[in-house]
């Protein structure tokens, strides 16, 4: 009756106050115990487990089972993309759209020069543009294209050294989201199952071999599993490198800086502020002197991107006012620059500090949100920290839902435009799939604001935790907060040090009978 209890909080209003001794130690939180979703999931394996589980204990720790449920649906997914393998990304305008499994990969490996032994950010890319002239990747990640591109034989028609080039991209991947599981499992120590929602996740096996987004993840991931166990320096490295293969894990800084701010753990942000600028620079000084115009094409080809796919700009632009808008980069700026500032505030201010996945979840979902451009597997960046900060599978499989149905749209989408047959959805229907994507995510950020305005309906909490994810931060005492936590912190501090009078004035009732022994003094006189 407990654990049906607990997992029925979701459903019900607020529960009551978490318990005030926190959670007993070593202890493993089970999903089955908590949430009904995963409680009727677990009877298609024999039930929700019992006392003889041991979980942990046996062979089957929970980063095995993590490691192996990855690879299961990852696998699956590369199922998914065998017709483009086989056909789909070689002959035919707009098959590899209407069967849903198109991969940058294949297409880069001649469109970047790989095929023809080009080094990436040295030479010019063949049949570049003014606007990119160079690999318009960041410099980790074009390493780790460099890689699988020597691993690619160099025998054999071009279609099988793509073929090749993909397989190969796809094995390193896959040890990433394996990586990546891991970490996420051990960011949050006592519930790794946790994790389970990213191994399972269907946009996972839709998205992964896409591109190369899941080398950022997996970075970022074990940043923040680093942060966790209380390393700061080595948290700070890993979201170097990962800014150094994508751009967003640089956000994570945002989250630690306001919390540290609150916490007064500065020493412990300088340490991860230091460790990943440190991080990035390695890896991208050595190209910036070797070819800075190289370098730089990066960063200057998402400035000059106008509205793309997948992006409420496009509606904006296709819908409302059918032409570019030119301050675009303007507008995008300041939309993100409210939303953090906006998040920063509901950091300083909520009643109780808010845990750090879940400021991490809200800061990348507002700079998805704002961006010019949504592809596909840029959900691939928030399934990790979804998974951390709102641990409830109801809810995670409602927005899986709509970034499924955005995948399938988007194909439908281009499958339409491809050729004369129009086979697929028009206009109107992929701006209802881009809604569709909007939403979801919304949704997930609305159920994490609720969890940090009412802290009572975090699931993470219920037990008394505080922030597993948080590391130094876990626990901690606050020393700066603003608006309503400042409100709450000096109505503490009046009734601790002014008892004897409420805030309307009023006198305390007077006590009828005193037990023998009660006082040693006599009795106030009462105030006049």
């Amino acid at each position: 009756m407990c654990a049906m209890t607990s997992s029925l909080r979701d459903e019900t209003s607020p529960p009551g106050p978490a318990q005030a001794d926190g959670p007993l130690p070593n202890t493993v939180v089970v999903p089955a115990d908590e949430d009904p979703v995963a409680e009727a999931g677990s009877e298609l394996f024999g039930g929700p487990p019992g006392r003889r589980a041991l979980l942990g204990v046996s062979w089957w720790t929970p980063a095995k089972f993590l490691a192996l449920a990855v690879i299961a649906v990852y696998v699956l997914g590369l199922f998914q993309k065998a017709p483009c393998y086989t056909d789909g990304w070689f002959h035919g305008a707009t098959t590899q759209y209407t069967k849903a499994c198109y991969s940058d990969i294949p297409h880069l490996f001649s469109g970047r020069g790989f095929a023809d032994g080009l080094h990436p950010y040295l030479d010019p890319i063949p049949q570049g543009s003014p606007d990119m002239q160079y690999l318009e990747y960041p410099v980790l990640t074009g390493l780790f294209m460099q890689v699988a591109a020597w691993l690619t034989t160099h025998s054999g028609d071009l279609m099988s050294r793509e073929q090749w080039f993909w397989m190969v991209n796809a094995g390193m991947l896959m040890i990433c989201a394996v990586v990546a599981v891991v970490a996420t499992s051990r960011a949050q120590r006592r519930r790794p199952w946790d994790a389970l929602l990213f191994a399972l996740a269907p946009a996972l096996a839709l998205n992964a071999t896409i591109n190369w987004d899941l080398l950022a993840v997996a970075l970022a991931a074990v940043a923040m599993a680093y942060w966790s166990g209380s390393k700061p320096v080595w948290a700070g490295v890993f979201i170097g490198l990962a800014t150094a293969a994508k751009l967003y894990p640089a956000l994570l800084l945002g989250p630690l800086l306001v919390l540290c701010l609150r916490s007064g753990k500065w020493k412990e942000f300088g340490q991860a502020f230091g460790g990943a600028v440190g991080a990035w620079l390695v890896v991208n000084l050595p190209i910036m002197m070797a070819n800075w115009k190289g370098w730089l094409t990066f960063y200057s080809f998402s400035q000059t991107r106008k509205e793309d796919y997948g992006s409420f700009w496009l509606i904006l632009m296709q819908a409302v006012r059918n032409k570019n808008l030119e301050t675009l980069n303007t507008w995008i700026a300041a939309l993100l620059v409210l939303s953090c500032l906006a998040i920063g505030w509901l950091a300083v201010s909520a009643p109780r500090r808010p845990r750090f996945a879940q400021l991490a979840f809200l800061v990348v979902a507002a700079f998805i949100l704002t961006n010019k451009v949504y592809s596909p597997q840029y959900v691939l960046w928030l399934i990790p920290l979804a998974a951390l900060a709102r641990p409830r599978w109801r809810d995670f499989l409602i927005w899986q839902a709509c970034e499924v149905l955005y995948f399938l749209g988007v194909w439908s989408y281009l499958a339409y435009n491809g050729d004369g047959k129009h086979h697929g959805i028009d206009q109107e229907w992929y701006h209802f799939a881009i809604a569709l994507h909007l939403v979801g995510t919304l949704y997930i950020c609305y159920v994490v604001v609720r969890d940090i305005l009412q802290p009572d309906r975090d699931p993470v909490r219920w037990d008394g935790s505080d922030d597993p994810s948080g590391g130094v931060l876990d626990g901690a005492p606050d020393r700066f907060v603003l608006g309503t936590a400042r409100a709450l912190r000096e109505q503490e501090t009046y009734a601790a040090y002014a008892p004897e009078r409420d805030w309307l004035g009023k006198e305390p009732e007077a006590v009828s009978e005193v037990e023998p022994g009660a006082g040693t003094g006599p009795a106030p006189e009462p105030a006049k």
